[in-house]
Order: structure tokens, then C-alpha cells, then sequence
């Protein structure tokens, strides 16, 4: 074979045609044409108009288990994988790696308390993070937010740093799974970002090529978060777990509620100092229970059981690391967060009980405020977003705050108040509805592999 200059290529074993008629046609995919496919796009022999129709196929006629394990093999084939297996303490005592990953939501700021949480009891956290998009905001965005902290490492870097600290959290190389990233741009233009199949493979392509002994998935399901059917997050959910089994990976998946906010800051530095709050014992209820039982689960995968995450919240040994963590990259662990120059606050009209909050509301004010961008490499403020300041099933009285905006920009003011018109729920009081609202969990169910 040769291309249109004489020069001579490589054979190819299949063509794009034939893999995009037979999952058009309701077929499963080979061993073999998956493994092809996916090359062949890394290598550009597949061009962008035939993976967009395999993707539009994948959507409408699904993939069976073996399918999605494949594909995740091949995707993380097309590039790197890290090894922590060597990784050692600094006095050279084995080192185990425990990870986690979300699927993003509003005031989702737990990697921040997490990772220094569960390093504190001398289990490795690698935790490669991105940035934000659209109303869900990005790890790497909140943490930039703390003055000289950097986000780019070398893989040397990351490993001197789980040796030295213990944790650390940073920018994903660009070697990992490169397939997915070609892949997750075409699916967000062409209508296909919500096959589970993909979704699922794109996720856990990356995080197994991470290397990490232990993996737990955080899947968010209401209506700040990507899956707003929570039958369809729990798919989702044990879609990842299998795969991650297949692949060797001790994975669980915890199904949270995204339905309000988490927390009560959304955006950048205001999560920041919600997660320093969380550090030093204290912090809102639904972020400190859900940061110890993401740590549970985290130690339980690396094989530390019997203990209780919250303790080492209260007695300071998972802010010790935090410190640390932030200083091994440049930050300041003690330099004072950006303030937004401009605020202002939504107000209730009459009395009552809060008994909704809509998270996706307060995080599409958060990013009209300035928090988030609505194209990748689009600059963020650091200070900007919502602060909300009664919770759920908590009593409200007419002319309470419900929340303060911030921003650099006040021209940004009248859009962020448009996107809350109808965000906040007050109702006449019920005692049982109010009791229930303020006591609920915000984990609602764990997917483990003995059940997946």
C-alpha cells in the first residue's frame, strides 16, 4: 500500500468502514477491530468524520462488557502508563496508591481535604486533575487560586513528591490515553458525550493508566451534576467498577446527590477556604461526610481498615500534609486567598423553610460571575462565585441573605442574579420534611465489585 506521494505505509488490518457498519448494525466489535480502531485514530489513518459515526454508533447500540473493557485497554495502549509499584517513603518503607475521581458537580471541592486526609495515613495519593468547564468547577482552577501554587509536574516531580509528602495533586500529562482526548473532543461537537460506554472507558482509560493500586469513583447524579437520572448514574457507576475489576483495579463507586450545591462555597478561592475549614475539623456537614467516606474507601483499597478518617481532621495530621503538599509545588500554605473586589447578596422574599437549592443555578451564577469559562484555555477568576449562607431545612425569614456573590466584574452581576431567579426554594414549615432535609446523606448508595 502506498499513500497518494509513493511513499510506501503500513498495512492496516481493517478498515474504518467495516467496524462503522458493524456496530451500525447492531453487531459487538472484535477483540481485534477494537484494538485496530483505536490505533488507527491515535495514528490519523481513521479520520474524525468515521470515529464521530462509530461514536454515534457506540450511542445508539451500546457495547457489552467485553466491549468497554477492550476499548479502556486500547485507549490506555494509545499512550503512557505511570508504574507506582516501586514507590517508596523517603527512610524506604513500600509505598500503596490509593486515587479518586469524580464525575463533577457544583461545590465539588473534596480532592482539596481528601488527598492530604488519606496520605496522612501513609497511603500515596497520585491525584492527576483537570481544569473546569462550563458550570462544574475544576481542581487545578481552585488550587491556583493559593498564591505561587503550580500545577505542572514532571513525572519525576510527581514521584519525589508521593515519596517526600505523600500526595500530591496535579496537571495530567498529555502521554496519558492521548486517544481519549482526540476522542472526547470529537464526541462534545458531534452529540455523543452521553454514551455510558464511552464515558466510562474515557474515565477509567485514564485512571488505570495512572497506576493506582485502589481506585474510588465519586458519581454524582441530580441536576448540577453531568448524569441527572440517578438510574442512569448508577449504570454509570457499575459500568466503571467492572472495568476497573477487569482491569485489576480495586474500584468501588459511592453514588452522591447532586441535586444542591455541595457545601456552601462555589468557586475557586471560596472552595479553597471551605476546604482549609474541612482541614481544621470543622466545615460544612455534607463535605466532611463525604470527604471521610471517600477516605474510608480510599484506605480500605490500599489495605488500611479499622480507622476513622475524621479523626485525623480534627487532631490537625491531615492539614500538616495539606501544608506541606501545597509548599512541595510553590504555594504559600499561609498567604492570605483573593477576595473579590465586588459583592452582592440575593435576599428572600418572605418567610419559611429553604427546601431546595438548585445546584445547577448557583453554578451557572458562579460561572457567569466569572468563576468558571465556557472554552477550554478561557481565563478564570480566582475570587469569583456564590457563598451561600442558609442550608437546607433551615428556617428563613424575609430579607435574610441566602447568598453573597462575588466577582472582579459588576457588570457580571445582573446575569449571575438572573441564573438564581428561581434557585432557592421556601416553603412553609414542616417539621418532618425540614428534619429530614437536614439530616440527609449525600451518599446514597455503594457500588462495590461484589455486587457490580
Amino acid at each position: 500500500m502506498t499513500d497518494p506521494a509513493g511513499a510506501a505505509t503500513r498495512h492496516e488490518s481493517f478498515d474504518a468502514i467495516e467496524v462503522i457498519r458493524a456496530k451500525r448494525d447492531g453487531q459487538r466489535l472484535s477483540d481485534e477491530q477494537i484494538d485496530w480502531v483505536v490505533d488507527a485514530f491515535t495514528r490519523g489513518v481513521v479520520a474524525d468524520e468515521q470515529m464521530s459515526a462509530l461514536a454515534m454508533a457506540i450511542l445508539l447500540n451500546g457495547m457489552d462488557r467485553a466491549e468497554i473493557a477492550r476499548w479502556t485497554r486500547a485507549m490506555i495502549a494509545s499512550g503512557e502508563r505511570m508504574d507506582f509499584t516501586g514507590l517508596r517513603t523517603a527512610d524506604g518503607r513500600p509505598l500503596v496508591t490509593a486515587d479518586k475521581h469524580s464525575t463533577g458537580g457544583v461545590g465539588d471541592k473534596i480532592t482539596l481535604p481528601l488527598a492530604p486526609l488519606v496520605a496522612s495515613y501513609g497511603v500515596a495519593v497520585p491525584q492527576l486533575s483537570g481544569r473546569g468547564l462550563g458550570h462544574t468547577g475544576g481542581t487545578l482552577d481552585k488550587l491556583e487560586a493559593i498564591p505561587g501554587w503550580r500545577a505542572e509536574l514532571s513525572g519525576e516531580q510527581i514521584m519525589r513528591q508521593l515519596s517526600e509528602v505523600g500526595a500530591v495533586v496535579c496537571a495530567a500529562g498529555a502521554g496519558l490515553a492521548p486517544a481519549d482526548k482526540r476522542l472526547y473532543a470529537l464526541r462534545d461537537v458531534t452529540g455523543t458525550v452521553e454514551s455510558i460506554p464511552l464515558i466510562a472507558s474515557s474515565i477509567m482509560s485514564k485512571k488505570i493508566a495512572e497506576g493506582t493500586r485502589a481506585l474510588v469513583l465519586d458519581v454524582k447524579c441530580g441536576s448540577g451534576a453531568f448524569m441527572k437520572d440517578e438510574a442512569d448514574a448508577r449504570e454509570l457507576a457499575r459500568t466503571m467498577v467492572e472495568i476497573g475489576r477487569d482491569a485489576g483495579v480495586d474500584t468501588t463507586a459511592l453514588l452522591t446527590d447532586m441535586s444542591a450545591p455541595l457545601g456552601r462555597a462555589v468557586g475557586n478561592a471560596l472552595e479553597v477556604a471551605e476546604a482549609l475549614e474541612v482541614l481544621a475539623g470543622g466545615g460544612p456537614p455534607d463535605v466532611v461526610e463525604l470527604t471521610v467516606e471517600l477516605a474510608r474507601h480510599m484506605l480500605a483499597g490500599a489495605g488500611v481498615s479499622d480507622v476513622d478518617p475524621a479523626e485525623h481532621l480534627a487532631d490537625g495530621r491531615a492539614m500538616d500534609v495539606w501544608r506541606r503538599m501545597v509548599a512541595a509545588q510553590g504555594g504559600d500554605p499561609d498567604a492570605a486567598l483573593p477576595r473579590a473586589r465586588h459583592t452582592q447578596t440575593v435576599t428572600a422574599s418572605h418567610d419559611g423553610v429553604l427546601t431546595g437549592t438548585d445546584a445547577m443555578a448557583v453554578g451557572l451564577a458562579a460561572w457567569r460571575l466569572g468563576a468558571g469559562r465556557a472554552r477550554q484555555g478561557d481565563p478564570v477568576q480566582a475570587a469569583a462565585g456564590v457563598e451561600l449562607h442558609i442550608g437546607l431545612g433551615e428556617p428563613v425569614h424575609a430579607g435574610d441573605v441566602l447568598a453573597t456573590l462575588h466577582t472582579d466584574e459588576p457588570e457580571r452581576f445582573d446575569r449571575a442574579r438572573a441564573a438564581l431567579a428561581d434557585a432557592f426554594v421556601v416553603q412553609a414549615p414542616d417539621l418532618a420534611r425540614d428534619a429530614s432535609l437536614r439530616a440527609r446523606s449525600v451518599v446514597l448508595e455503594t457500588v462495590r465489585p461484589d455486587v457490580a
